[in-house]
């Protein structure tokens, strides 16, 4: 469990956040591991990188809104980020940042 941050807003990877002290993973997608780089060793960690400055690159320059879903077994809320009607994962995933989740490949572990 997180300690309670009541205040706090950062980007964690480039599929959570911290929003006003919630914790927020994003659904659909999934991007490379910033900490554990579990199965592409560095090349997973330079795109976990490029990934989450993206997702603060489009957050910051444009304007979003938040639609809560749930929670998960972490207890951090589930949601989707929308730009102009669109989820910020459909960028990352055509970017190759992202894949869709649960079904997209780990290409980056290749």
């Amino acid at each position: 469990m997180q300690p309670n941050t009541p205040d706090k807003t950062c980007i964690v990877d480039g599929d959570t956040i911290w929003l006003d002290g919630e914790n927020i993973r994003l659904e659909g997608f999934d991007t490379p591991e910033l900490q554990s780089a579990i199965c592409g060793g560095q090349r997973e960690v330079e795109l976990a990188h490029r990934a989450s400055s993206r997702l603060q690159e489009l957050l910051n320059t444009n304007s979003w809104t938040v639609e809560r879903s749930g929670t998960d077994r972490y207890g951090r809320t589930l949601a989707t980020i929308t730009i102009g009607g669109r989820d910020v994962g459909e960028w990352l995933v055509e970017e190759r940042l992202a894949r869709w989740w649960p079904d997209g490949e780990e290409w980056w572990c290749d």
